[in-house]
């Protein structure tokens, strides 16, 4: 059986690896493939990923992938902080988050007829994007300031610290989790405290560490090579620190990524990151990390190249899992209609009532509201919940629901990516060639 597993897993690595190119010209994602290898698995026997008897498990290795992709999404984001397209993935992130869990709970309670902690605790599992699974979304590279990948990207970053309080409201309502005098503590603790804590033990660790690891390698010409060590140092770091300050760590280790992309953007000025990425293969890789021009961007991009790495293997990991467990959870009728709805209406209802007014223009509104990807994050959401107190009937119904939906969001956004975001680039470049030509008219008139 061992050796059946190394063939298995050699083959998937070796397959996706010789099939990267033509994936992204065709409507079909590696998600999509690793969940019906992981469904296929499941129906012949030979792998049982059982939500309810690996519970720990799953959440643990959900909890690890979903924090290296935070981090990654953190360093994608180079646009300084007081750049207003940052209200972008706030707007989304906080009253667009807070809006999908309220609309999600009233489905629950008067379509479903669940307990409003029932709900609420669906509506929080199910409510944040996810950023695993949403990388052909997200910014491309550190220089893509468009205003779709971005709010996409911001949005995955931000909105899993935003959920986790809902969870514990839901929780708290089931009797599971202690909200204090009228929700006083829940309010002050889970809310103000965990978040605040969470995003300030991140940034803070994310510039000191940084900070402090180019001053060697500037000043005292050490601490060069293993940016991998250091990555995965300062992840575990944040996510630690803020556990133990009863912060959340999703937002910590998030910070701690944006924290980074900010010391590379300062050491680089107002250069670009892809020339100053240039250079710094022109300076070779020895002498950029100890470089005092190259240094920052040398740290930056090692630590995203290596976490992008560990992010593919932990989105395999995870995918072949749900897609065993498909076959293993007990899917409710209620999921034919209930995943559409969350797709098709209240995603594009939290939108659009999130971004009125901003500066986005309607295709790009339309493309956020489809693009509403859950995945991993939900995955380790409803594992601990069923760690901290849920359980029976509606363990079953949530498991159920949550697995539909990740399933459902593996496909439908997986299908559709490809020739969207195509014909979204298109349509991108030819109103930039239309604005050069109109700027180049003015200048010669």
């Amino acid at each position: 059986m061992l050796a059946f597993w190394f063939v298995l897993a050699g083959a998937l690595l070796i397959g996706v690896a010789l099939m990267a190119v033509p994936l992204r010209r065709l409507p079909v994602t590696t998600s999509m493939l690793y969940l019906g290898v992981g469904a296929v698995l499941a129906a012949t026997g030979l792998m049982r990923a059982d939500p309810f008897e690996h519970t720990r498990a799953i959440e643990l290795a959900s909890e690890i992938a979903v924090l290296i992709s935070l981090f990654v999404a953190g360093l994608k984001l180079r646009l300084p902080l007081n750049d207003r397209r940052w209200w972008l993935p706030f707007r989304l992130a906080v009253p667009g988050m807070i809006l999908t869990i309220a609309l999600v709970a009233l489905v629950g309670v008067y379509g479903l007829g669940l307990s409003w902690g029932l709900a609420i605790l669906i509506g929080a599992i199910l409510g944040p994007t996810d950023p695993v699974f949403a990388s052909d979304v997200q910014v491309q590279h550190a220089d893509d300031q468009d205003r779709l990948r971005f709010a996409l990207t911001g949005e995955g970053g931000l909105n899993d610290g935003v959920a986790f309080p809902f969870v514990l409201l839901g929780l708290g309502l089931l009797g599971h989790h202690e909200l204090g005098a009228n929700g006083l503590r829940w309010l002050a603790i889970d809310v103000v405290w965990a978040s605040a804590s969470g995003l300030a033990i991140g940034a803070a660790l994310g510039t000191g560490v940084a900070r402090f690891v180019l001053y060697l390698r500037r000043a005292r010409r050490k601490a060069s090579g293993l940016d991998d060590f250091l990555a995965m140092g300062l992840i575990a770091l944040s996510y630690g620190l803020a556990l133990a300050a009863h912060g959340y760590g999703f937002l910590a280790v998030f910070a701690a990524g944006v924290a980074l992309r900010r010391i590379e953007r300062a050491g680089s000025g107002a250069e670009t990151a892809e020339a100053a990425e240039h250079a710094l293969r022109e300076a070779g890789h020895e002498k950029a990390a100890t470089d005092p021009e190259h240094a920052p961007t040398y740290l930056t991009a090692e630590a995203l190249r290596f976490n992008e790495q560990l992010e593919r293997i932990g989105e395999l990991a995870i995918v072949l899992v749900v897609g065993s467990a498909l076959v293993v959870a007990d899917l409710p009728r209620a999921a034919l209609w209930f995943v559409p709805l969350l797709f098709l209406v209240i995603r594009p209802l939290s939108v659009f009532a999130s971004l009125a007014g901003a500066r986005v223009g309607p295709v790009q509104k339309g493309l956020i509201g489809w693009f509403g990807i859950r995945g991993i994050g939900s995955v380790y959401y409803v594992t601990y919940a069923m760690g901290h107190g849920l359980e029976g009937a509606d363990a079953r119904l949530a498991v159920g629901l949550v697995f539909a939906t990740v399933a459902g969001s593996a496909f439908a956004h997986g299908v559709s990516v490809t020739p969207l975001m195509d014909a979204y680039e298109r349509a991108r470049k030819r109103l930039g060639r239309r604005a050069d030509a109109e700027a180049e008219t003015r200048t010669k008139g």
